[in-house]
């Protein structure tokens, strides 16, 4: 098997689509679809059923998917230790961060190290706190700078930067402005606006209602804090937002229950031999550790 058939098989598998894997791959369709002929004649098996214009595996594609993640992670590890001989900080920086992070707390790291190492070509994706953790799992991502899981994967380096406290909110005209003092049931009984369901940070918010035996009022929902943020200060509902967004821009109430706070930080699997332009990254980080270890 050879490295770019087993890639264009994850494109195909990852976008069910073999248009969208050429755009990728910046191939032709046709291209694609031999490398995919190929391969499925070196395994003596037909990889992908296609229907109309759905395409989705097979047996065989399901078998082979984590296994040919598994060895282009391990092509490029070798690739990556070869170069690390030199020493040189270059090559490319494949990292993730959520919206959040990469608006409040990454901007000054980002400065230091392109102008440390311009050399370096930075891949900087935006994405949700669990997506990001997928794409170091499945080994899509170097780093990714997040909203750690309270519980991550053993794989998983994980290791907490900041501290974010996070703030009870409303708009300055929203009822709740006027109490000076709040029970978590009395702020059920007025609508919330939080991040979605399945994010860490909902969950953290979740639990802490749920031990008090209480459900959330969620009328609505966006994983983007800053629409969060807007939508309380029209006075859409009450929300949970981290300190450093509220920034007297709204009401903070105050409320009967021990400070809720998430811990933001960076990710790398362990088994990944890492770049030395991530190593650089990874030292920014741990200076900014430790400036904020130092602060508390």
């Amino acid at each position: 098997m050879d490295t770019q058939s087993l890639q264009a098989f994850l494109a195909v598998a990852d976008s069910a689509s073999f248009s969208r894997a050429a755009e990728q791959l910046h191939l032709t369709q046709p291209a694609v679809s031999k490398r995919i002929a190929t391969l499925e004649d070196q395994i003596g098996a037909r990889l992908f059923d296609r229907i109309g214009r759905r395409v989705t595996l097979t047996e065989a594609g399901q078998v082979l998917l984590p296994r040919a993640r598994q060895i282009l992670v391990m092509v490029d590890d070798s690739r990556r230790a070869l170069v690390n001989l030199t020493g040189d900080v270059g090559g490319s920086l494949t990292l993730a961060t959520s919206h959040h992070i990469g608006l409040h707390r990454l901007p000054p790291l980002l400065k230091a190290y392109t102008r440390t190492h311009p050399e370096v070509r930075m891949d900087l994706r935006f994405l949700d706190s669990e997506q990001a953790y997928q794409g170091v799992l499945d080994g899509e991502l170097e780093i990714a700078v997040v909203t750690l899981a309270p519980h991550p994967d053993p794989q998983l380096e994980v290791v907490p930067v900041w501290d974010d406290r996070m703030c009870f909110v409303c708009s300055h005209d929203h009822p709740l402005a006027e109490r000076e003092r709040l029970s978590l049931h009395e702020l059920c009984t007025f609508d919330a606006v939080l991040p979605g369901p399945m994010t860490f940070t909902r969950t953290l918010i979740e639990s802490r209602f749920a031990a008090a035996g209480l459900t959330l009022p969620v009328a609505l929902a966006t994983n983007y804090l800053e629409t969060l943020k807007m939508m309380t200060s029209i006075g859409l509902g009450w929300s949970l937002l981290p300190e450093r967004l509220v920034a007297g821009e709204l009401h903070e109430l105050e409320v009967e229950h021990p400070p809720i706070h998430r811990s933001l930080g960076y990710l790398v699997h362990r088994s990944r031999t890492l770049s030395n332009a991530a190593r650089a990254m990874l030292a920014l980080l741990e200076e900014a550790r430790d400036t904020a270890s130092r602060r508390t």
